[in-house]
C-alpha cells in the first residue's frame, strides 16, 4: 500500500486562489483577485504628480516665485529658468509649484466645507421622514440654481476677493451635490435589516446614522469627493483668472494665465504651461473619480 500525498486545501496559481469545497468532491473554485481600475491608475499617478509638486514646494522650488525680476523677464527655457520666466521676471516653474499647493489647498478645503455642510443634510433628510426630507431638498435644489463662479463673485463683492472667500462660497456651492449623493444612499441603507434592528434595539437616530448609515455611504461620498475636488480646481483657476480668486503676489495657476495672455503670441508657452498644469490635475482627478465610481457603485459590479 502505497503512501498518500496530501492534498493542499488552498493553491495559489497565478492570479487566482483555488479553495476545495469539500474533502470529498475534490472540487475546486476559483476566486479571482479583483484587479485594479486602469483609469485609477493613471488617476492616481497624475493626481500623485500634483501633489509631489506641492509637498516639494514646502522646502525648496528652483527660484522664489514671488519677487519681480526685472532683468529676466520673458526669459526662454534655459538651464537656469527651465520653463522660462513670466513678464515680471519669476521662474515659471517656480510658480507652478507655488500654485499646486495653493490649488490642493483651495480644493480640499472647499471639499471638506461642502462635506461637512452636505453631508449630515443629506443624512437628515433621508432618516428623518417626509416632511423633513422635502424642506431640506428643497433648499438643496434652490441652492443648485446657483451656479459656483456666480455665488463667488457675489460673494467677492459682498466680502471682497480672496483665498478664504472663494473657499467658502465653492464649498457652499458644492454641498447640495453631498447632499443629494448621502440621501440617495442612506435611504438605500436605512431599510435594510441591520438598521430596523438597530431601531428595534431603541437605538438613537444619531447612533444609526454614525454606525450604520455613514459606513455604507462613504464610497459614494469618495467619488463625490473627486468629482467636486476637480470642479474646484477648475473654478479656482477660473476665478484667479477673472481675479476673485488669490490675490497677488501669492502665485496662481489661474492668474498666470491672464498675465499671460497679452504674450499668447510672443510667448505661446506662458500660457501653455499653466494650461498643462490645470489640466493634468482635472483629468487627473476626474479619471481617479470614474475608477473609484466603478469600484465602490454595485451597479457597475455587471459592466466590468
Amino acid at each position: 500500500m502505497s503512501p498518500t500525498t496530501p492534498t493542499p486545501s488552498n493553491q495559489q496559481t497565478g492570479g487566482t486562489t483555488a479553495t476545495t469545497d469539500s474533502p470529498g468532491t475534490g472540487r475546486a473554485t476559483a476566486r479571482p483577485r479583483r484587479r485594479l481600475e486602469p483609469s485609477i491608475v493613471i488617476g492616481g499617478s497624475l493626481v500623485a504628480l500634483v501633489v509631489l509638486a506641492a509637498l516639494l514646494s514646502l522646502i525648496w522650488t528652483p527660484h522664489d516665485p514671488i519677487p519681480v525680476n526685472v532683468d529676466d523677464r520673458l526669459q526662454p527655457s534655459s538651464a537656469e529658468y527651465l520653463l522660462g520666466t513670466d513678464r515680471y521676471g519669476r521662474d515659471v516653474l517656480s510658480i507652478l509649484m507655488y500654485g499646486a499647493r495653493l490649488t490642493l489647498l483651495i480644493g480640499l478645503t472647499a471639499v471638506a466645507v461642502a462635506a461637512v455642510l452636505g453631508v449630515p443634510a443629506g443624512i437628515a433628510a433621508a432618516m428623518g421622514g417626509r416632511r423633513i426630507d422635502a424642506f431640506i431638498m428643497r433648499i438643496a435644489d434652490v441652492a443648485l440654481a446657483f451656479p459656483a463662479l456666480l455665488l463667488v463673485i457675489v460673494f467677492g463683492a459682498a466680502f471682497g476677493a480672496g483665498t478664504w472667500t472663494a473657499v467658502a462660497a465653492l464649498g457652499l456651492a458644492a454641498a447640495p451635490s453631498f447632499a443629494r449623493v448621502a440621501r440617495a444612499g442612506a435611504l438605500q441603507v436605512v431599510g435594510r435589516e441591520y438598521v430596523t434592528a438597530a431601531r428595534a434595539a431603541n437605538r438613537t437616530p444619531l447612533y444609526i446614522a454614525v454606525r450604520h448609515v455613514l459606513p455604507n455611504i462613504s464610497g459614494l461620498l469618495i467619488v463625490q469627493a473627486s468629482v467636486a475636488f476637480a470642479i474646484a480646481v477648475l473654478a479656482e483657476a477660473a476665478l484667479s483668472y477673472l481675479g476673485f480668486g488669490t490675490e497677488p503676489p501669492t502665485p496662481s495657476w489661474g492668474r498666470l494665465l491672464q498675465e499671460s495672455q497679452s504674450y499668447l503670441y510672443d510667448h505661446p508657452m506662458l500660457v501653455v504651461w499653466p494650461g498643462i498644469a490645470i489640466g493634468i490635475t482635472v483629468l487627473g482627478l476626474n479619471l481617479l473619480g470614474d475608477g473609484l465610481r466603478d469600484r465602490f457603485d454595485p451597479r457597475m459590479e455587471g459592466r466590468r
